[in-house]
């Protein structure tokens, strides 16, 4: 006789509404909550050998008051929301989810450097303020924009995803460069490595996709953004903390660079006294909050990845 399986999602409100999360509601007993609470964990989990979680930390206290716990399924890539050596030890295993977003961040990635690159807010407002019903010729120029052809791209981190920016870039007519943060990927075919103080001297554009940790946490700070090029632009789709936000904020106000587009905050949702909400150059920054990879096929692969995660477990 197989086992029940009796899952408990714990954070739902993460993935937004997708369609096929009905299919993880018919493995077994379901139980979902938009959100969960530190103290609502171990209450909400106990009786279930299941728990889906994006962001709910599932630690030592969790695993030990609920011994019917065998698998913790991530929605997510990152897994840092769980004590991973812990539950080794414990014998519950934890999955999560690869690759299912890189079509969407790599999307978001180019959308969010033309809506700066081509001032694409400023020429809108300009239109729907009646300005242009008196302009005296066909077109107006109020603001300059470059091509990404033959620009160089600077890619900070070469993983999945930002290879498949490299070939957008290329796509462009750009030329790719990149940094491997890890030290992993240091001869990907067809590509220069540079180290990180050459490519930010070089680089038109500097797009961030590598994770956050010890390597990376306040990799760019303020000398290494004087580096850049005036006209060079930064985005960040990465893990927020990589870049110092003080120096940024600093740097866009101060024109060092052209702009900034970012998903990803050290805090979020934003705290209310970031450095960013006081930014008078506002045109320079573009921020989403943290949306790059929730297009609606990353999210429906998401969850059917999550679903395989669980039958592959039980062997259903």
């Amino acid at each position: 006789m197989k086992k029940p399986i009796k899952i408990v999602f714990l954070d739902t409100i993460t993935v937004g509404k997708v369609d096929n999360l009905a299919v993880i509601q018919s493995l077994g007993k379901y139980t979902g909550y938009e959100m969960t609470t530190p103290a609502q964990r171990i209450e909400r989990i106990k009786g279930h050998n299941v728990v889906i979680t994006n962001k709910v930390i599932i630690d030592r206290e969790v695993m030990d008051n609920c011994p019917e716990l065998e698998l913790v399924c991530i929605v997510a890539t990152g897994m840092n929301n769980v004590d991973l050596e812990y539950a080794a030890k414990k014998g519950i295993t934890v999955k999560n989810v690869a690759g299912y977003s890189t079509e969407s961040v790599t999307q978001c990635t180019f959308s969010m450097l033309l809506f700066l690159l081509n001032s694409s807010a400023y020429y809108d407002d300009y239109v729907k303020s009646g300005k242009y019903v008196a302009n005296p010729v066909f077109t107006y120029l109020g603001r300059e924009f470059w091509e990404l052809k033959n620009k160089i791209f600077g890619i900070i981190g070469m993983g999945t995803i930002g290879k498949r920016v490299a070939q957008v870039a290329e796509a462009f007519g750009a030329k790719v460069v990149y940094n491997s943060t890890s030290g992993k990927n240091l001869n990907v075919k067809g590509y220069q490595h540079l180290e990180l103080p050459e490519l930010l001297r070089m680089a038109d554009v500097v797009s961030i996709h590598c994770p956050l940790n010890e390597q990376t946490r306040n990799l760019l700070n303020e000398s290494h953004l004087r580096m850049m090029k005036p006209t060079a632009y930064l985005l960040n789709m990465g893990r927020g903390g990589i870049v110092n936000e003080l120096d940024l904020a600093r740097a866009i106000d101060e024109n060092l660079i052209a702009g900034a587009a970012l998903d990803v905050l050290t805090s979020e949702p934003i705290s209310a006294d970031s450095p960013f909400l006081k930014v008078r150059n506002t045109h320079k920054l573009f921020i989403t909050p943290h949306i790059a990879w929730a297009s609606r096929e990353a999210r429906r692969l998401l969850i059917e990845r999550t679903t395989a995660n669980i039958r592959s477990h039980f062997g259903t």
